[in-house]
């Protein structure tokens, strides 16, 4: 909350209505209207670029935020303000894991595996996350 009015100092001041997004306020000495920047939490850009590219492989809300920590409400309003659709004709299955350093690297080790799927792996809070694409995706460890 604010403490005083900017330009006289008074500390008699009420609330006076939002404007772009901010609250405005109104000293009651001078009449002056003033708006204060906004000091709220943000989020790190890469964690919002991470969580739009789960949406879009098909995870869900909740399964972004169990992998990102980060609330299901904020990917659903990143989502929205970013308008990000999902593909409509998607005919491919993604799958996906959330393994250890030696899952993963017994993982990698299989040519098999590597040769017959498309894969990506990506380091999310000291886990990795598996993304298996296509027809016949498994659990895969």
């Amino acid at each position: 909350m604010l403490n005083s009015c900017p330009k006289c100092e008074s500390r008699d001041i009420t609330k006076a209505g939002i404007i772009d997004e901010r609250q405005r306020y109104k000293c009651k000495e001078c009449n002056y209207h003033f708006t204060v920047a906004k000091s709220g939490k943000s989020t790190d850009v890469q964690i919002v670029k991470r969580a739009l590219q789960l949406y879009l492989e098909g995870l869900s809300y909740r399964e972004i935020e169990s992998l990102l920590e980060v609330s299901h409400v904020s990917v659903m309003n990143w989502v929205k303000k970013y308008k990000i659709e999902r593909p409509k004709d998607s005919n491919h299955h993604i799958d996906h894991q959330v393994l250890g350093h030696d899952e993963v690297v017994k993982l990698v080790k299989n040519r098999t595996f590597l040769h017959d799927t498309n894969v990506l792996i990506s380091r999310i809070n000291g886990h990795y996350m598996v993304l298996t694409f296509g027809p016949q995706t498994k659990n895969i460890v």
